[in-house]
């Protein structure tokens, strides 16, 4: 029996290896269908509740994902000719930008020069370059494979027609998806497998559908106080910080530090710069304090520098891929970390004591790994 119990278990990490190598491979294809995916899971309860109301499954995933296309064409249409202008400007700036920060670096050098020994300062320089370096490359290398490692196949306009029509053929089978993923569930692990999916689900869509709200009342939030304090490129960058609140305390650290530098670089005075500086210090508290704890809540379970790893890690091994998937795949693996870690802690692994308290009435909870008989009525 223990050895067909490694069998199983090799055969199941066997099993995901496989599953990581093929979604690897086919990493360049999958960008429409994980996309149609996250709108199908987004849009699936107000489905659910015009379907409640006598309307067919298929003329309320038609009615959804027809309202959603429009929504975000009407919010396309109207942002578009609002940024572009900023857009096209700072891209026109961008040179004046790197040539004022080269200034003021040669400025410091000199500085740091004149105050530190000759073989000192030669030390500092080649440390500091060669990190710096190693910063653009690697910055270069995860833009590259944004830019890159999802569309390979696919173009953007191709994207664009494609996802609505897996959208709605998703939306449209939802239920009946997960009707086909359950009945093929282990008989022995089904309630099991129910509950953590139920936990994954919650997880997920607290975060996700909780971020999102977030990431939109902040982003409008800096968008206006932005442009009220005069700040050139305000409405880009506060739409940019907004989008980057998905990575929880980075994003709006790097939002808040290109803000601040770009008020140095516009105005040179402290005091419009504070009030900048002022725009983030309010807007995070009032994220932390009231948005965060109300449309996220505890119950989320992700941890800001698990879910940064997730976004880091995902986005540099599938690039716009691995961005869309890294949250749903964090929250997975947190879900199921946890419930790994509970019955490790009251398994004779952890406590030899557990092993003499656990009688075989209370232990089903915890499934083990043992291959049923062919026999066995639980396999039928």
């Amino acid at each position: 029996m223990r050895r067909d119990s490694r069998q199983t278990a090799l055969f199941r990490i066997g099993g995901l290896v496989l599953l990581g190598f093929v979604v690897y491979l086919v990493s360049d294809v999958l960008l429409p269908f994980v996309a149609a995916f996250a709108i199908a899971y987004l849009l699936d309860p107000l489905c659910d509740r015009l379907e409640r109301l006598g309307l067919p499954r298929a003329g309320a995933s038609l009615v959804v994902l027809l309202g959603f296309l429009l929504a975000f064409a009407l919010v396309f249409l109207i942002l578009v000719p609002l940024v572009e202008s900023q857009i096209l400007e700072l891209a026109g700036r961008i040179p004046v930008f790197l040539d004022a920060a080269r200034r003021e670096l040669n400025s410091l050098l000199e500085i740091l020069k004149a105050r530190l020994a000759p073989e000192d300062f030669a030390k500092l320089r080649d440390a500091a370059g060669g990190k710096l370096g190693d910063a653009f490359s690697w910055g270069g290398r995860l833009l590259t494979g944004l830019l890159t490692g999802g569309l390979a196949f696919f173009n953007i306009l191709s994207l664009v027609f494609i996802t609505p029509i897996l959208a709605f053929f998703m939306l449209r089978d939802w239920h009946r998806l997960l009707a086909t993923i359950d009945r093929y569930l282990p008989r022995r692990y089904e309630a099991t497998i129910r509950e953590q999916a139920l936990l994954v689900d919650a997880t997920l869509a607290g975060f996700i559908r909780g971020q999102a709200m977030v990431c939109l009342t902040m982003g409008v939030y800096y968008a206006l106080a932005l442009s009220l304090a005069g700040l050139d490129f305000g409405l880009v960058l506060g739409l940019l910080t907004g989008i980057l609140l998905i990575i929880p305390i980075l994003g709006a650290a790097i939002g808040g530090c290109l803000a601040i530098i770009l008020a140095i670089m516009q105005f040179g005075d402290w005091t419009s710069v504070g009030i900048v500086a002022g725009i983030f210090l309010v807007g995070q508290t009032i994220e932390g304090n009231i948005l965060t704890p109300r449309l996220v809540g505890e119950r989320v379970n992700l941890h800001p520098v698990w879910v940064i790893f997730a976004l880091l890690a995902f986005g540099n091994l599938f690039g716009l891929l691995g961005l869309m998937i890294a949250v749903p795949v964090a929250a997975a693996i947190g879900v199921l970390t946890r419930f790994a870690l509970q019955h490790y802690l009251q398994s004779p692994l952890y406590d030899p004591a557990a092993e003499r308290s656990v009688t075989d009435e209370t232990a089903p909870s915890l499934p083990d790994i043992d291959i049923v008989r062919d026999d066995d009525p639980a396999c039928l």
